[in-house]
This record gives C-alpha cells, sequence and structure tokens, in this order.
C-alpha cells in the first residue's frame, strides 16, 4: 500500500520548547496547500519540554505529527538522520528548531522541486540576509567560500537548515557526524542536481545557540578534509540502457 503521506518536514531540536510550538504553527499555515505533509520532530535529549509543546500545538492544529527522542544528544545530523529514517514521505524538508528558518519559504522550494527532472536533487536554501552578529556572518561567509573553493557544490550557504531532497536520496549518501552541513556536496558527487532558493532569515528570538566559534572552526576543517576524501572515492554510476529480459 502506498504511503498517504507524501511530505514529511523534519526539525531537528534540543531545548526549543519556547520556539517549537510557534513553529509548528507556520509550516502548518505554510503547507495549507500540502494535505499530505507530516512534521518529525526529533528531540536530541533535550532536558525541558519541548516534545510536550510540539505534540500540544500539533493536537490543537489536527497536525500529523512523529516524535521521536535521543536517550542522549548526539547531534544535529544524527538528529536529521535518525528524523528522514522514520519519515513517510517521499520528499524531505529540513528545517532547524530555533525558529530562524522560515517555513514560509518552503512552498518557492517544493514548487522548484517540482521543476528538477533528475531523481536525486538537493535545493539548498540561501540566507542571503542573515540576521546574526557581525563576526557570525564572517565566520560563514569565510567558511562557505572555502568550502565552495574546494568542494565546487556551488551553495553560497550550506549551515542554511532549510532543504527539500527526495528521501530515497538521502539514504543514498554516506552519513557521518556534522554530515547536514555537506548535503548539497554528497549529493552533487552522488550525480545528484543541486540548486539555491534564496530565504529569509530572522532573528532568533527564544533560546541560545548550540555552536561557538571554536566548534564550528575546528570540526569544520577536519570534516571538510574528510569530505574531500570521501567524494573522490564515491563513484558515480549511471545505466545507459536497462533492459528487462523477461520482455519480448
Amino acid at each position: 500500500m502506498a504511503s498517504e503521506t507524501s511530505l514529511s518536514v523534519v526539525i531537528p531540536v534540543m531545548n526549543e520548547e519556547d520556539s517549537i510550538g510557534k513553529l509548528i504553527t507556520e509550516i502548518h499555515s505554510a503547507l495549507n496547500e500540502y494535505p499530505r505533509f507530516e512534521i518529525v520532530i526529533v528531540d536530541d535529549g533535550s532536558s525541558d519540554q519541548t516534545l510536550a509543546m510540539a505534540l500540544a500545538t500539533a493536537k490543537s492544529l489536527e497536525c500529523p505529527i512523529q516524535t521521536i527522542r535521543h536517550e542522549r544528544n548526539a547531534g544535529q545530523s544524527c538528529a536529521v538522520k535518525t528524523g528522514v529514517r522514520y519519515a513517510r514521505g517521499d520528499l524531505i524538508v529540513t528545517i532547524d528548531g530555533d525558529g530562524q528558518n522560515d517555513p514560509a519559504d518552503i512552498p518557492a522550494m517544493l514548487r522548484r522541486a517540482e521543476t528538477i527532472g533528475a531523481d536525486d536533487f538537493c535545493i539548498a536554501g540561501y540566507r542571503k540576509n542573515r540576521k546574526d552578529t557581525p563576526w557570525k556572518c564572517f565566520q560563514s561567509r569565510l567558511a562557505n567560500r572555502v568550502r565552495n573553493a574546494l568542494l565546487h557544490d556551488g551553495v553560497p550557504d550550506t549551515g542554511c537548515g532549510l532543504k527539500v531532497l527526495p528521501r530515497e536520496t538521502f539514504l543514498k549518501l554516506p552519513w557521518f557526524n556534522h554530515g547536514h552541513r555537506f548535503i548539497p556536496a554528497l549529493v552533487k558527487a552522488t550525480g545528484g542536481l543541486v540548486d539555491v532558493v534564496e530565504v529569509n532569515h530572522r532573528h532568533r528570538e527564544q533560546g541560545i545557540s548550540k555552536y561557538s566559534a571554536w566548534n564550528r572552526a575546528w570540526v569544520g576543517i577536519v570534516d571538510l578534509m574528510g569530505v574531500m576524501w570521501l567524494i573522490r572515492r564515491m563513484p558515480v554510476i549511471r545505466i545507459s540502457e536497462p533492459h528487462d529480459a523477461g520482455q519480448s
């Protein structure tokens, strides 16, 4: 039996009880033209009432939701991977749980996805006008320039949480901690197409960032070297002329 869900919005969260209710409400409003969608919340070891708030909000909106909880914090990439594994939709939207990504941008990204004729692809959000501190914006611009120069993924803002890709494409990708920052490069390395859509970015209204300058910079260098090694060893297999021997 085919799944009744065509679209899954995967949200990794940790201690976001003050923002998750508003985010779910905005997603529900943005996707009112997509009746076959679900929200998948992955709680990465929160110590607050994030899941309870998510469930209460979804119930009040009559919004389909799945909730999965990691017993201990495993990192954002692991939370995204868990969400995609449990997702019922053929198409995945990833979005950060802190409310800085704007769900109103999702429909335009989905429309762009409809124009792509490839089985494997990624639509990546680009936060052209970021609402972060000047220091954080500088770090991000520098990191993106270095990454793009080495990986040639053609994405100006790989750290943006808003992305759209087929579930099957995601499941083909090699995965590792911090892998969510390299999704476009990995999709491209498998022979998939990558496109970019400019999206809104908002100030964080609640909570605090889970990243610091140190953990962004150091793990970014290590991961970049690892991804370069991995991409060089990923064969792109293209089937030129499939044939079914059982057909006449």
